[in-house]
């Protein structure tokens, strides 16, 4: 039951601790814990402000709709990010007639964005734009360690930003499963209710809580390697004929690339790399997405840009266009 795990406690405890907020639940997924997040601050009717390629937005099956009765209102800006001057004038007037804009959601780092981490000051000017519109900030921080390894800002630097803080641990820091909804202590005890509704309370999860108490003693600092390795094969694939791929843009552990029309398509691509082992997620059109991990080392890197490098010049084109993974996270 609820509060009974001790292993659970601890890790609720460290990370609330860690972020500098009163508290914290522990959830099964990053989407069960945005979309907890969601229905923490919104009535059904609101509307929340993301970024137009955002995670909530785009891969959660529509759960702020259909879990919440919230309206999505997607924006444009720079690799994901969104900037006061994005978000200014897109709060809707106090009209019957018109949904309340309620939320504002981030993802740090981005996704489809490329893995952008948000400058500090940047996450300061949106909330402080946001709390003075009378609105709550919600953080989608799915790969939250890799933005901070990267910007060198610490946990709570970035969790004063906000009201609630998602933060994944089957990503970068390799767990087998699992995420977090931290926050205020109102909000977190309403938080908690509402993943009983969901479906998602847990009994004897100190088993996987234990691995995330392991991944943030020991798997936080060694994100620099995975940045180091995703800079590398990006300067690797620049060098391939048929490649398109701005190095200077890749930051943490996502990389994108493209690669040329008459060569194929990123499905065929990925399907080709399938067979000789190597996986990559095809993301539409000519779009491919790469990302390294703890699993991946230097050796592993060479090999891959190699063995890209061997298919794309074998071509891809003829391959059928049978199904490729989503945007998987």
């Amino acid at each position: 039951m609820s509060g009974e795990d001790p292993t659970v406690n601890r890790l609720e405890a460290m990370v609330a601790e860690l972020l500098g907020m009163e508290a914290a639940v522990f959830t099964c997924s990053g989407t069960q814990s945005n979309q907890m997040g969601v229905r923490t601050h919104c009535l059904p009717g609101d509307e929340l402000l993301i970024h137009e390629t955002g995670h909530i937005a785009n891969f959660e099956a529509g759960g702020a709709a259909a879990l919440s009765g919230v309206t999505v209102r997607g924006l444009s800006g720079e690799r994901g990010l969104l900037d006061v001057t994005d978000l200014d004038g897109k709060v809707r007037a106090n009209d019957q007639h018109l949904c309340r804009t309620r939320l504002v959601c981030l993802e740090n780092t981005t996704n489809l964005g490329g893995g952008a981490a948000y400058p500090l000051e940047q996450l300061r000017r949106v909330s402080a734009w946001a709390r003075s519109h009378g609105l709550r900030v919600h953080l989608d921080g799915a790969r939250f360690f890799n933005a901070t390894v990267a910007r060198g800002y610490s946990p709570a630097d970035v969790a004063a930003c906000f009201d609630t803080v998602s933060i994944c641990f089957s990503k970068g820091l390799g767990c087998p499963m699992g995420s977090i909804l931290a926050g205020s202590a109102a909000d977190i005890t309403r938080a908690r209710r509402i993943r009983k509704l969901f479906g998602g309370a847990l009994r004897q999860a100190g088993i996987v809580a234990a691995t995330a108490i392991y991944a943030l003693e020991n798997n936080v600092a060694r994100l620099a390697e995975d940045h180091r390795n995703a800079r590398r094969l990006a300067s690797l694939l620049a060098q391939i004929p048929g490649v398109f791929i701005d190095a200077g843009q890749v930051e943490t552990n996502l990389v994108f690339f493209e690669i040329a029309p008459e060569l194929g398509t990123g499905v065929q691509l990925s399907a080709a790399l399938k067979d000789h082992g190597v996986r990559i997620g095809a993301s539409g059109g000519q779009r491919v997405r790469a990302v390294t991990h703890l699993d991946v080392t230097g050796d592993d890197i060479d090999e891959a840009a190699s063995v890209i490098a061997t298919c794309l010049a074998r071509g891809v084109a003829d391959r059928p266009l049978v199904g490729s993974g989503p945007y998987a996270r």
